[in-house]
């Protein structure tokens, strides 16, 4: 049995931020800590006081975190404190009050743009105090210190609603005279964050559960009757149809029957009424499965099929448009010799930039299929079977039906955001971005399979038109390989890549030098290629190096956690606590590049250590230098550690390993709200198929079928699990925009 919350944070986008660049604009991008520890940096959109983020995450947390912040910043400004002394500057700090309690922070001098880094702890009384006040003040040597903001944070707020959504409003305090307030509006920002706090129970108690949902998609559709997952997707809102979509594409990858339950979905959504040209358009729970299933085993060929086209549109920057309404006229040639660009030239050099990225993407496209993971194979194999039994008539709708799911639900969107796809690191800028959305264009109109309907729409589009129909036939081609050859699937039906790729996360980091005696605590500073697996961390002198210079075996790794800012100067170093050969606790200090780097890594090595049974429960978040700790001032190396350790805050990430129970038990938490509306759709589809006519009263429905009966019996049984457990203390929480 584990207890654990998980907290889902979308970051829609901002408006109306102030400008904070000579320019008049700002370089926006969120921070999202926990407490007051950075989990989350998402790219900087540049030039915009508008942003569109649009990116999502879901961090793995232990139940007793406090609090959750998320900051809006300037890529180089920090929030614009009001300039209140003669210099056109002030001298702020930060006064924290929680509980009749008060810390202050030190002061910046001569700053309107202040960085502190500092963190403040208060004993959380119980009941908990309702709000947290933090106040920023020029500090003055003679005059009185004046106001400068104010943030009031609720302890409860978050917890109490579970799940918050909307814009939220920047604003200055409201409590302070009126002179102190006019700073204009600070903008707002879209955000959608929810809490889960989840017990997951030992295997067994949901082996009836999940037993019930295996046999029914053995079963199959069954004619005349109402199948379980029609009752679900009829009873699924929209908002959590994605959350369930994903829950049971995992559930059945770890059961083996993936296959199966797709087939299933495909066979009941083609069982409505429908038209070939809007097939799988919908957002149902047929759709979204095949769409998190792409996404769950997919993301290494996307990247391998994609990876080359779009680093290609990143580097070369190139200016591509064929709207007449969007062209910008520039010069051309040397000094002395140039001339004004027509705009015919203009779009004719995009057209030609374009004919060739959509070129060499299709190129890709074509030759992935003997690559593409049999298990997606054998998915569009069943697709394509199923819509050509449907309508034998229309045999361009198996195409467009693959097409439906392959192009414009998985490569499309990842063409025009690769940053939420792991394709990039960063956001595209205008121009990039403008490229990136006609190519993703253009694939959309080759899965149509019928370019000219497009350019029906749009006619700028109309000089694309030979490269697109010849796309289109390519398109056509590359789906008759990918469907024509039956094979037996890796690894079974399972899980598309059994075993999994031994490589967990690698990369190049910096080694800062300490007095340990190992071959990577004794070396110079200098960088190193890391490589993690499941059995060790190893390390060598380069990617490409065949010898390694050394390795940390999992078994012996202790702890992965932060390491303070004024250790080394960087708020971006990790330290990895191990025991050596010697049996003599040692640690390797890594500094990454950003902050989502030093996450990922974090988290990587925390789910690959996480069984460990000797893993510390207290660390040192500094160095010791000298004859003491920096932290704590412990003139003992081998003392106790002075801070918590954090094992159990890590990020999901698509290629994490299936958890069986994890899932089991979200699909319980949602199943356990919906038995009265399933009862309810059950009633409700008999009575439209005339198996049962006249007004119902209570009791006076048609009996409930076995797979309902045992459904309601399994979560009943559940629910008992649950409350025999012994109850949890609950954790406050705090959300500070």
């Amino acid at each position: 049995m584990a207890r654990r919350s998980v907290l889902s944070i979308r970051i829609v986008e901002g408006r109306n931020l102030p400008a904070k660049d000579i320019t008049g604009s700002s370089d926006p991008y969120c921070i999202v800590k926990i407490d007051n520890e950075a989990i989350v940096r998402t790219a900087t959109v540049w030039k915009t006081l508008s942003p569109f983020w649009g990116e999502e995450y879901e961090v793995q947390l232990h139940p007793t975190f406090h609090s959750i912040s998320i900051y809006v910043m300037d890529e180089d400004a920090l929030r614009d404190l009001a300039k209140k002394d003669r210099n056109g500057a002030s001298d702020p700090f930060v006064c924290v009050s929680y509980n009749g309690k008060t810390q202050e922070s030190t002061v910046v001098k001569k700053s309107c743009y202040p960085r502190w880094n500092e963190a403040f702890e208060f004993e959380l009384p119980d009941p908990p105090a309702e709000k947290l006040c933090v106040e920023v003040w020029d500090w003055d040597l003679v005059s009185k210190n004046d106001f400068l903001g104010k943030v009031v944070v609720s302890v409860q707020g978050l917890q109490a609603a579970g799940h918050q959504e909307g814009w939220f409003r920047l604003q200055p305090d409201t409590a302070k005279p009126r002179e102190d307030r006019r700073r204009g509006s600070l903008g707002s920002l879209q955000l959608q964050v929810r809490l889960r706090d989840e017990t997951v129970l030992p295997s067994h108690c949901y082996q009836p559960l999940v037993q019930l949902l295996c046999q029914e998609v053995k079963a199959g559709h069954q004619a005349g009757g109402v199948h379980l997952v029609t009752l679900l997707d009829e009873t699924t809102t929209a908002e959590s149809r994605q959350d369930v979509a994903v829950n049971l594409v995992k559930l059945f990858l770890g059961q083996g029957l993936v296959k199966e339950f797709l087939d299933l979905l495909f066979e009941l959504e083609l069982a409505k009424p429908c038209e070939p040209n809007t097939l799988f358009r919908s957002n149902s729970l047929a759709s979204k499965s095949m769409e998190s299933f792409l996404k769950v085993t997919g993301m290494q060929y996307l990247h391998a099929v994609l990876g080359p086209t779009i680093s290609r549109v990143f580097e070369e920057k190139k200016y591509v448009e064929l709207d007449p309404s969007k062209v910008e006229i520039k010069d051309v040639g040397c000094s002395g010799l140039h001339r004004v660009q027509t705009e015919s030239e203009v779009m004719e050099q995009g057209r030609q930039l374009l004919q060739s990225y959509l070129g060499e993407l299709l190129d890709a496209i074509g030759k992935s299929a003997p690559t593409c993971p049999p298990v997606i194979r054998a998915a569009f194999r069943q697709l394509f079977q199923r819509v050509g039994e449907r309508f034998p008539q229309h045999q361009h709708t198996q195409f467009v039906a693959v097409t439906s799911f392959l192009c414009l639900r998985f490569f499309s969107p990842a063409i025009m955001t690769p940053k939420l796809f792991h394709l990039r690191d960063t956001h595209a800028d205008a121009r990039t971005g403008r490229t990136l959305l006609l190519l993703a264009k253009a694939v959309q109109m080759v899965g149509n399979m019928e370019p000219a309907a497009g350019r029906a729409k749009e006619e700028w589009l109309a000089p694309l038109q030979p490269a697109l129909q010849h796309g289109a036939s390519r398109m056509r081609a590359f789906i008759t390989r990918l469907v024509g050859t039956e094979e037996e699937e890796e690894g079974g039906e399972g899980w598309p890549c059994a075993p999994r790729a031994a490589v967990v996360k690698e990369g190049l980091l910096f080694v800062h030098k300490t007095r340990g005696k190992g071959p990577l605590l004794a070396s110079a500073s200098k960088k190193l290629h890391f490589c993690l697996t499941g059995e060790a961390l190893s390390f060598a002198k380069s990617p490409g190096a065949e010898q390694r210079c050394g390795s940390i075996a999992l078994a012996n790794i202790r702890a992965a956690e932060r390491v303070e800012e004024k250790s080394f100067g960087s708020c971006h170093v990790m330290q990895v606590v191990y025991v050596d050969e010697a049996g003599q606790q040692e640690t390797a200090y890594l500094q990454c590049k950003c902050v989502n780097e030093l996450n990922q890594w974090l988290s990587a090595l925390r789910k690959v250590c996480g069984n460990n049974p000797q893993l510390l429960h207290a660390y040192h978040p500094g160095v010791f230098r000298g004859d003491k700790w920096s932290c704590c001032h412990q003139k003992d190396r081998t003392g106790p550690g002075c801070g918590q350790t954090r094992h159990s805050i890590t990020l999901q990430d698509w290629s994490d390993p299936l958890q069986p129970d994890v899932e089991a038990q979200r699909l319980f938490q949602h199943l356990h709200g919906l038995q009265e509306p399933l009862r309810e759709k059950y009633w409700q589809l008999m009575e439209a198929g005339g198996a049962h006519d006249g007004p119902r009263g209570c009791g006076e429905g048609p009996p409930l079928p076995l797979v309902l009966q045992r459904l309601f019996e399994a979560l009943q049984d559940l629910e008992r699990c649950h409350r025999q457990l012994p109850p949890a203390a609950p954790a406050p929480l705090e959300l500070q925009t």
